[in-house]
């Protein structure tokens, strides 16, 4: 049995946080029913890139990235009998996560106050981009926009250079996370008073709250931490390095690393001056360390400068592309790339939740749903409606 068997969740939101928390619930034993859109499904399923089956159908990766392990039914929110499929399904489920603008579901009914009526053990989470409140909140944003006002893209570029955003959308996979927990902790919370609740996330809050030893350093010193690219602001040695061959490896050195690494590169100048023996030292002197440091990983390839630094067990990782990552030997042993399959593309590869439990069933990778392929099975099952009324609610365009 995995960890969250008999979990409900009612999933209305799209794109990519909610989604990716929702996922990894599922992955983790909850039922997700995600909704959508009747004819065109969450927007994702239109989201660059597209896999491409053998018989030309055309499958969007971003949305199988964070839709796996779920049920697919669509349903008209706009349409009355839509609104009545939401209720009913909300009166039987555990949670609710939804990331519409403020005040839209309020408009349909559909919002706490109303689904707390049917369901009191209900928790209801609503993903916003600034929060129920303050003066930002009917502001729309997406993931580059709470990465500049969080903070996050100030700290990230080349020293003197301009901001510039990670690879990644951080802002949203973190938002899903935190999601993720907030709603194990309201359930948890459920589990003590027998009481649902709602739950108000800002995407901006989140990525205020990942700030941590950046603002420490901010509430501590009164500095604004500058950019330094892959360097450390309070750590010297820790940057990535170009090697002979043109690859790049990236160092984390400590104190207790630091003559090992000396001895590592030849650098017995540096091992025998004590005033670089402690960090606050290295620190004082950073631009002398790091291009001494430089000229000895130019002489090196990657592979030697791994070789020499795990021979004295100075922490190092090669800087890796994306699919050098997936065929790495560790990750492959790890077990992180598994496959689904999937009825137009046949087997194909996903990355899986990074746990591992013992007393619980592991998180097992499953297929993206179909859109709407569960809808007449999670009418029937969970509302008890007919045949003859499901077709009838097809007819009027309520799902």
């Amino acid at each position: 049995m995995k960890p969250l068997a008999g979990i409900t969740i009612l999933d209305l939101s799209r794109v990519l946080a909610c989604p990716f928390a929702s996922m990894v619930l599922a992955e983790l034993g909850a039922e997700v029913i995600k909704v959508e859109q009747p004819g065109s499904g969450d927007e994702t399923r239109g989201f660059e890139p597209f896999a491409e089956g053998p018989q030309g159908e055309r499958v969007s990766g971003y949305y199988m990235a964070c839709n796996r392990s779920k049920r697919s039914i669509t349903v008209n929110m706009r349409h009355a009998e839509g609104r009545a499929i939401i209720r009913g399904l909300a009166a039987q489920a555990d949670v609710l996560v939804e990331n519409f603008p403020p005040g839209t579901l309020k408009r349909r009914e559909l919002d706490w106050p109303s689904l707390r009526e049917v369901n009191p053990r209900l928790v209801f989470l609503s993903c916003t981009g600034f929060g129920q409140s303050g003066p930002y909140a009917k502001r729309k944003g997406y993931d580059t926009v709470f990465q500049a006002m969080g903070g996050l893209m100030s700290l990230t570029g080349e020293r003197g250079g301009g901001p510039v955003k990670p690879g990644l959308p951080v802002a949203d996979l973190t938002s899903g996370l935190w999601v993720a927990i907030a709603i194990l902790s309201a359930l948890r919370g459920r589990d003590a008073t027998g009481q649902g609740g709602f739950v108000d996330f800002s995407m901006l809050d989140g990525q205020v709250a990942l700030l941590t030893i950046a603002a420490a350093r901010l509430f501590a010193l009164g500095e604004v931490p500058p950019r330094l690219g892959t360097e450390h602001p309070g750590r010297v040695p820790t940057a990535s390095f170009r090697c002979a061959d043109g690859r790049f490896l990236h160092i984390t050195c400590s104190d207790q690393h630091w003559l090992p690494l000396c001895k590592a590169l030849g650098l017995e100048a540096l091992a025998a001056d004590a005033g670089l023996a402690t960090n606050a030292g290295r620190l004082a002197r950073r631009a002398e360390v790091m291009q001494a440091l430089d000229a000895a990983m130019a002489r090196l390839t990657r592979a030697e400068a791994v070789a020499a630094l795990d021979a004295v067990d100075v922490p190092n990782g090669p800087v890796l592309a994306l699919d050098e990552v997936v065929a790495d030997p560790h990750v492959q042993a790890r077990g992180m790339v598994h496959r689904f399959a999937h009825p137009a593309l046949g087997e194909f590869p996903a990355l899986r939740v990074p746990f591992r439990f013992e007393g619980w069933d592991d998180p097992a990778v499953a297929r993206p749903p179909l859109l709407g392929e569960h809808t007449e099975e999670v009418l029937a099952q969970r509302l008890g409606y007919d045949a003859v009324r499901i077709a009838a609610l097809r007819e009027e365009g309520a799902i």
